[in-house]
């Protein structure tokens, strides 16, 4: 099962859901060579329990994941800012997630943030797993967090927009963090659009469907992480093409009706 445990079903955070675009995505994940993804949207999104809701009700409920029309795995998960800089990701049911994003409500502007101690005390009265999101990318200041809270952490995420600037730096760094802490290292695109979709994917052993199988087999070791040969091409066009995007909302256009139209031509 080919899974990327680290994904958005929005362009940006603060532009409005759109149903076809997430259904776009979706399509487009399963097009890429994806089985299963993680939806780890940012907890401070605009109408972010309406994009899962909306999954909720259009998808088929298979364990704790989600099944959309085109066969896609979903795991719902969550992507929390710190007060110390750095990204914390989180996995579990979807009831269980819509419960920690409502929980959260008070703390989703900057200023606000929990810190990551607070946090995890939140994350622990939930049965999720927990872990950092590209610690290494600048402007993060996890690894820089005492090690005892360190441990906490139940996996770090080696992140294609990471790895397409420097493979050797971000892996080596992410993968030395991971040892020390004695948990494991899985990959990520963080795309917010298709065309990073695949850049970097883990290959699981067998498929699973429900967020206890998972973290079996994560911390079995039993996956591999596969880096595309074109990962550097992917995720600058994607920047590119979210930028583009942007810039026609921000105009007045409609840029979800242009994408549709394409891919259906």
């Amino acid at each position: 099962m080919y899974i990327d445990f680290h994904t958005h079903g929005k362009l940006a955070k603060n532009l409005p859901f759109s149903t076809e675009y997430t259904e776009w995505l979706m399509r487009e994940a399963k097009e890429a060579g994806l089985d299963a993804i993680c939806l780890t949207e940012h907890f401070n999104t605009l109408q972010f329990d309406e994009l899962y809701k909306y999954l909720a009700k259009v998808c088929t409920r298979d364990g704790d994941t989600l099944i959309t029309q085109d066969g896609v795995r979903v795991f719902v998960g969550m992507e929390t800012d710190i007060a110390e800089g750095g990204h914390i990701l989180s996995i579990g049911k979807l009831e269980d997630i819509l419960e920690l994003n409502t929980c959260l409500e008070p703390y989703k502007k900057k200023r606000e943030f929990l810190t990551f101690e607070s946090l995890m005390n939140v994350f622990e009265r939930y049965p999720v797993i927990v872990g950092a999101a590209h610690p290494y990318r600048e402007g993060s200041h996890i690894s820089e967090l005492p090690f005892e809270q360190l441990k906490r952490l139940q996996f770090l995420d080696l992140n294609g927009k990471d790895v397409a600037l420097d493979r050797e730096y971000y892996e080596t760094e992410t993968g030395e963090l991971a040892k020390k802490l004695n948990i494991p290292m899985i990959s990520g695109s963080d795309t917010h659009q298709s065309v990073q979709y695949g850049c970097i994917r883990t290959k699981l052993s067998y498929s699973v469907n429900t967020v206890e199988k998972l973290y079996e087999q994560m911390k079995d070791g039993n996956y591999e992480i596969v880096v595309s040969s074109n990962i550097g091409y992917q995720v600058k066009v994607a920047g590119l093409l979210k930028k583009l995007l942007k810039e026609i909302h921000a105009l007045g256009g409609n840029y979800v009706s242009m994408l549709t139209s394409q891919s259906s031509e």
